[in-house]
């Protein structure tokens, strides 16, 4: 391979990895800002069973469908990288098949299986209406993400990034209607009953906004059939072009997505097992054995998850995305044998990850309550305390995300199982110790929540180190990112009080993050954290470059 052709899969990566970061961003983004109202509505409570439906589903769709993009991806772009369309074809219909059959039988299970699952299992049998809303999406989401897997294996995350944004659009729009409307039943149910402190408000309230997941997942999926359609010239080009001899059974691509998928399934699992595991734990702890009224409970959990982690999830989408584009790109370099290039991705990889969420997390830090009371979300004196902390939990769950897809894209499949088996063990450790022994109640969980990251990062990190001997270098990566966010967030910190005197929290809160923004960019260009030719990776990057020479900050 040249030396420019090299240089031009390096960037393409980076290039696709970015578009792919951006609507993954900018889709947590739309669902953060509807999520504002959809909480106003549902209050913390619906947000409390809209957390546990939303837990049991993310479990059926990692069993079910979950993997298949990775899985999809990581096959076909191997078969492209030797040139065999056909078998490449074959895979996406092989996998697109089993998706149609395991996503059918998963929708059956969760609407049948909701009453055990959020009643016997959660101890919160309010979200059982929330659960069955789901099960539409549960099949809509197998099929979809074949078509996504298809895609990135392929070499091109724009349509996986299109449709993100779209289903999250109409996610937003029919999540606030549905919530609004079906919230105002509730009340009339309780009124016609009698009830004056009921629930039935929270409880359809929170089933109307998991309408919009289910509806937005099929706005989805038909714009990328669309897309399916219009490819299909391209498609009859490539397979006329195909170098394979050996045309791949159906058997064998079944076998083949198995021994890919499993792995993933079980090191994906315990991430969301965690998240079942925590609730159900640290609910039993604190209303069975603390005798903590059920009142305070559901509303601590609904802050955890409907605040904390929903505005902690949106750097972390950084990480995912660059999953998505490492994977195909390690695996078409290790088809070809190149560990350089793979170590090479690796750290590119790394580094973007790294420069997005290490200023997250400080600006949290420095900003979290100014963003609470921005998003007018603080309604309790709990909620900002989580984000000072908590908020590192951003750079360690974006690295460990990038870690396990790392591992995956080098073809050691089992390595993040094993570790994260172990996370969750000392993570479950610590979350008794935090909640009972120190009566730290949902702070604990928010301590053992980042543990398990950690944790996540250093055993993930070794097996990098020891398979691909690869050496991390730091300056760049980790020194000149903390530098430059740790003066940003100081600077935002001492802002914003004094404007906040002078022209009020909202306006005040806007201006600190565009300072944020500016503060952050000017130090990694004076410190020499990114080059001009990472820069170029960038879509828009080289209008970006000539901007910057122009000012002389490159």
């Amino acid at each position: 391979m040249s030396r420019q052709k090299r240089k031009q899969n390096r960037s393409n990566y980076i290039m696709q990895g970015s578009i792919l970061a951006m609507a993954s961003i900018l889709s947590r983004i739309i669902g953060l800002l509807y999520r504002l109202p959809v909480t106003n509505i549902i209050t913390d409570h619906g947000n409390d069973y809209y957390s546990a439906a939303f837990e049991v589903y993310n479990i059926i769709l990692l069993i079910s469908s979950y993997s298949l993009p990775l899985a999809v991806s990581k096959l076909v772009s191997a078969k492209v990288a030797l040139g065999q369309h056909r078998n490449a074809y074959r895979i996406f219909k092989g996998a697109l098949y089993m998706a149609i059959l395991v996503g059918l039988v998963g929708s059956v299970v969760t609407f049948f299986g909701a009453e055990f699952f959020t009643g016997t299992l959660l101890n919160t049998p309010e979200s059982e209406l929330c659960l069955k809303v789901l099960a539409l999406a549960v099949f809509v989401m197998a099929v979809l993400g074949v078509l996504r897997g298809y895609f990135q294996g392929m070499g091109t995350m724009m349509p996986t990034a299109v449709s993100q944004i779209i289903e999250q659009i109409v996610n937003a729009v029919v999540s606030i209607v549905a919530a609004s409307c079906l919230f105002q039943y509730g009340l009339s149910l309780d009124k016609a009953a009698g009830v004056t402190e009921g629930k039935s408000g929270a409880i359809y309230g929170a089933a109307g906004s998991t309408l919009g997941t289910s509806l937005g997942a099929l706005a989805g999926l038909l714009f990328l059939i669309a897309v399916m359609l219009m490819y299909n010239r391209v498609l009859q080009k490539n397979l006329r072009r195909d170098r394979g001899h050996h045309r791949e059974g159906y058997s064998e691509i079944l076998k083949l997505l198995l021994l890919t998928i499993v792995p993933v399934i079980l090191s994906t699992a315990v991430y969301n097992v965690s998240g079942i595991v925590d609730q159900g734990l640290f609910k039993y702890l604190m209303l069975d054995v603390q005798k903590v009224e059920k009142d305070t409970i559901e509303i601590y959990w609904g802050i955890y998850v409907g605040k904390y982690k929903l505005l902690t999830n949106v750097p972390i989408a950084v990480a995912s995305a660059l999953c998505a584009s490492t994977i195909p790109a390690l695996t078409q370099a290790r088809m070809q044998g190149d560990k350089k290039e793979m170590r090479r991705k690796t750290e590119g990889a790394i580094r973007m990850v790294m420069m997005i969420c290490i200023p997250s997390a400080f600006g949290l830090t420095a900003l979290g309550e100014p963003i609470l009371k921005l998003l007018s979300w603080n309604t309790h004196p709990i909620a900002p305390q989580l984000f000072l902390m908590g908020s590192a939990s951003v750079i360690f769950y974006g690295l460990s995300t990038l870690t396990n897809g790392i591992l995956q894209g080098i073809d050691r499949m089992k390595i993040p199982v094993r570790n994260a088996v172990i996370s969750l063990v000392a993570h479950l450790l610590v979350l008794v110790g935090l909640v009972q022994g120190l009566k730290l109640h949902i702070y604990g969980v928010v301590i053992s929540y980042l543990f398990f990251a950690v944790m996540m990062c250093i055993l993930n990190g070794l097996a990098i180190r020891k398979y691909l001997r690869y050496k991390q270098e730091m300056m760049r990566t980790f020194v000149i990112p903390i530098v430059s966010s740790t003066i940003m967030g100081l600077i935002c910190w001492l802002v914003y009080t004094p404007l906040e005197a002078v022209i009020g929290f909202r306006i005040s809160t806007i201006l600190c993050l565009f300072l944020a923004i500016f503060i952050y960019g000017l130090f990694i260009l004076l410190l020499r954290g990114i080059t001009e030719e990472e820069l170029r990776a960038f879509p828009k990057g080289r209008t970006l470059i000539r901007i910057l020479k122009k000012t002389r900050l490159l």
